[in-house]
């Protein structure tokens, strides 16, 4: 089940309840729900990490040996929570950020500058590659 999935059940639609919308009617729902990462969260915690939602969590990520890429099933499970983390930190910690929620579904975070910040596929290259740094891409949109 996706994370698409998971808000629909918990807010009793099916395929007419969809995220785009959601996103400008209930952003903390919103929020919370891309916030879940419950996969990098269980393999942070393997990792003796507890991710508490700040930006020095994205450096200690950053540090983590990147075991993961052992599992090509699992990689771009990962890489897409990743990137929705990073987009978590970004939202709760960067003034005015926020998420957006393309029409087809798509998450990005927008800055109050109106750049968007395409977190997830942020999250599948560093997921893969290591590059960029989570912790990078924060700092970039701190400064903006």
């Amino acid at each position: 089940m996706n994370i698409l999935d998971n808000w629909r059940k918990r807010h009793g639609g099916g395929q007419s309840a969809p995220l785009a919308s959601a996103a400008g009617s209930d952003p903390e729902g919103v929020a919370e729900l891309l916030s879940e990462c419950a996969l990098l969260r269980v393999r942070a915690g393997q990792g003796g990490l507890q991710l508490d939602d700040s930006p020095a969590s994205l450096e200690a990520l950053d540090q983590l040996p990147p075991r993961w890429r052992d599992d090509p099933e699992e990689l771009p499970w990962l890489g897409n929570d990743a990137g929705l983390y990073l987009g978590t930190v970004i939202v709760r910690t960067v003034p005015g950020a926020a998420w957006h929620i393309w029409p087809g579904g798509h998450p990005v975070v927008r800055l109050v500058s109106g750049r968007e910040i395409r977190v997830v596929e942020a999250g599948l290259d560093w997921a893969v590659t290591g590059a960029p740094e989570l912790s990078q891409v924060y700092a970039e949109a701190a400064e903006a």
